[in-house]
């Protein structure tokens, strides 16, 4: 390999799993072939750190600062506006979900500029896991000021905490899944087919099938426990709207709002601490020669943007992403404004909403992942079939522009809709990132993902400015970003579909690991020993 996988420890031949030999198409030609991942029982994946890692998502389900604070922001803009439902916001009266649309915007640009900033050196030393911790502990804090912000004349200052909010979530949430394929990669069950491997008694496309299914099951495991712990957490949330008297009053309502984002952020900090106390802090790659951390993330990042035209399937793949990611993201904020606005900002319904959909979505991924290990269909074959049901989103939501009967305007369709998207659709948030492991070349997984990111940021940056512009140039129909986002579904899903080649990619990220070992050792002055081991210094 070029470089360590920020999953394992530092090894000898963690620099040339090859030994020296030749590849044919990225397939080792040597008698005795060594496992591209190499393994030290200091940093084996424990039973504790899995769970741990679970625990985190079950804190980190979204509903502080991804459900609740956008549904609070959103009612305090519909309670400072009035009947008008207009509001004067970033130099132009403009309408609530354009409001809400455009801030959305605002959030995924500057988000852009954080991953730029720290997202590329992640791979390197031993910091990654402080990066996290840092962005949650803004992350609470943001959680916990909503108790301060509960009235229409703070709608302002409620748009920079939802702005904020959105930030923190999603930063923490890639740095989170990050860490998977490292966790998976170092699982004793791994361990054990790394070993066959070596000893020739399965092939590569077999080692490659195991690893796939690890990465696999380790993610949806993670979203369904999570989706079942949310479930739990909503429950407990419905008493205390209860107790809270929601319904009592406007006032009630929307202080009910903010404690339960109080709340629901206490849960989140509580099983946050397991991992950060669990997670074995295994080494990232060494930092090449006369570089500090900043200078090398910097580089390693202008490296991927440069280098990944080499790595033709996973650029297909990042523009597919782009696409789809744009598309999905932005038909989940038109859907939710059109939601809060028919249920008129109830909070127990939207709730109810809110149990309705995670009980469905727990049910969909187990569904898929189960499908998936019964009749051993590849991760692409899974993630194709949840583009149709984005595809199917879509064009019920059209539907809604030219007819009041159907398309997201009555209640019915909300309970049908939470069912469908936890069912069909919510897998996505799982599967795009096992495809992201899948053409990540081993050792850049947190550059990979910081740039997968980046662009799942840009697009939910251009998503919204589009809708919220063809919003206002309908003269407030709600529904009419559906033209728009049902096109960008169908290209982009087409394009994955069609021309997306997960074995392909793995030969591409062989030759391009095996190149960049090559610019190291120019890089280093490094010499080779009659082993073909590389020696850098």
């Amino acid at each position: 390999m070029a470089a360590n996988d920020p999953g394992f420890a530092p090894m000898p031949m963690a620099e040339d799993p090859l030994k020296g030999g030749i590849e044919v198409d990225g397939i080792p030609t040597e008698e005795h072939p060594v496992a591209p991942d190499q393994f030290d029982p200091k940093y084996e994946t424990s039973k504790w750190e899995i769970w741990a890692y679970y625990a985190y998502y079950i804190g980190n389900n979204g509903l502080t600062l991804f459900n609740f604070a956008p549904t609070a922001f959103q009612n305090l803009l519909y309670q400072a506006a009035g009947d008008s439902e207009i509001l004067h916001f970033a130099g132009r009266d403009r309408t609530i979900n354009s409001i809400v649309l455009l801030s959305n915007g605002i959030s995924f640009a500057l988000q852009i500029v954080i991953f730029l900033v720290i997202g590329s050196y992640a791979d390197f030393g031993r910091s990654r896991p402080n990066i996290l911790i840092v962005l949650s502990i803004v992350a609470f804090a943001v959680g916990f000021g909503w108790l301060g912000i509960h009235t229409a004349d703070k709608w302002e200052i409620a748009t920079g905490m939802y702005i904020v909010g959105l930030i923190a979530y999603q930063t923490t949430l890639t740095f989170w899944t990050a860490a998977f394929p490292g966790l998976a990669r170092n699982t004793p069950q791994l361990r054990d087919k790394a070993q066959a491997y070596s000893a020739g008694s399965i092939t590569r496309d077999e080692y490659d099938f195991a690893d796939m299914m690890q990465r696999s099951r380790l993610s949806n495991m993670a979203f369904y426990i999570q989706s079942l712990g949310e479930i739990v957490i909503l429950a407990v949330i419905v008493g205390v709207l209860y107790g809270v008297n929601v319904r009592a009053s406007q006032a009630n309502n929307n202080w009910g709002l903010s404690v339960l984002i109080a709340f629901a952020t206490g849960v989140w900090l509580l099983l946050a601490v397991p991992w950060f106390v669990l997670e074995k802090r295994r080494p990232g790659q060494p930092l090449p020669p006369h570089m500090n951390i900043v200078m090398v993330g910097l580089w390693q990042l202008y490296r991927a943007l440069t280098q990944i035209w080499r790595l033709k399937q996973s650029l297909l793949y990042l523009i597919g992403y782009f696409l789809l990611g744009d598309s999905l993201n932005t038909t989940v904020t038109v859907i939710g404004t059109l939601q809060n606005s028919v249920v008129v900002y109830d909070t127990l319904t939207l709730t109810y909403l809110l149990l309705v959909g995670i009980a469905a979505q727990a049910v969909g991924i187990y569904g898929f992942w189960w499908i998936q290990r019964r009749f051993g269909f590849s991760t692409k074959t899974m993630f194709n079939a949840v583009m149709v049901g984005i595809i199917v989103l879509d064009g019920w939501g059209m539907i809604g522009i030219w007819s009041q009967k159907f398309g997201f305007h009555n209640v019915w369709e909300l309970w049908l809709y939470q069912t469908f998207y936890g069912l069909f659709v919510c897998p996505w948030y799982s599967y795009s990132q096992i495809m992201i492991s899948e053409v990540t070349p081993r050792g850049k997984e947190f550059l990979f993902f910081s740039l997968f990111s980046i662009i799942g940021k840009t697009s939910s940056f251009i998503g919204p400015l589009v809708s919220s512009a063809i919003i206002d140039a309908s003269h407030g129909n709600n529904s009419t970003p559906f033209y728009f986002l049902f096109a960008l579904s169908l290209a982009s899903m087409l394009l994955l579909v069609l021309f997306v080649d997960l074995k392909k990619s793995r030969i591409e990220q062989a030759r391009f690991l095996e190149d960049e070992r090559i610019l190291r050792e120019k890089l280093a002055g490094s010499s080779t020993d009659g082993n073909g081991t590389f020696k850098i210094g």
